[in-house]
């Protein structure tokens, strides 16, 4: 059994260049893949859905426009609220704030699937 079951997650937020977030798996397995993500201001998670499972996000710092559907509707996402995108909900994040977006994905099950959608 593999004993290493706490993970500081400063460990796993490094600052990005210019383009994508910075996502760095925290633990992937069967149950679950858990990712930390560094969205600097001014970029984005596009539009995407699970199709196989549930997205959680723990929102650790920043802010940032998240994206509740197809239509594009979105809504403020703040340190300390946890964003919870049931199987096949669409979600994606922009950061239109001044500072880095930081937060816990929590993707269940591990092989649940990835679809971006098309803007």
């Amino acid at each position: 059994m593999h004993t290493d079951r706490i993970y500081p997650s400063a460990e796993f937020f490094q600052p990005t260049a210019e383009g994508e977030p910075l996502r760095s798996v925290v633990v992937e397995n069967a149950d679950a893949v858990i990712v930390a993500w560094h969205v600097a201001p001014g970029q984005c998670i596009p539009a995407h859905v699970h199709p196989a499972g549930q997205d959680t996000w723990t929102i650790l710092s920043g802010t940032g426009q998240y994206r509740l559907d197809h239509a594009g509707t979105a809504r403020e996402v703040y340190a300390g609220d946890v964003v919870v995108a049931p199987r096949g909900c669409v979600h994606g994040v922009y950061n239109h704030g001044r500072q880095p977006l930081r937060f816990i994905s929590v993707v269940s099950p591990g092989d649940a699937g990835y679809e971006r959608l098309d803007a």
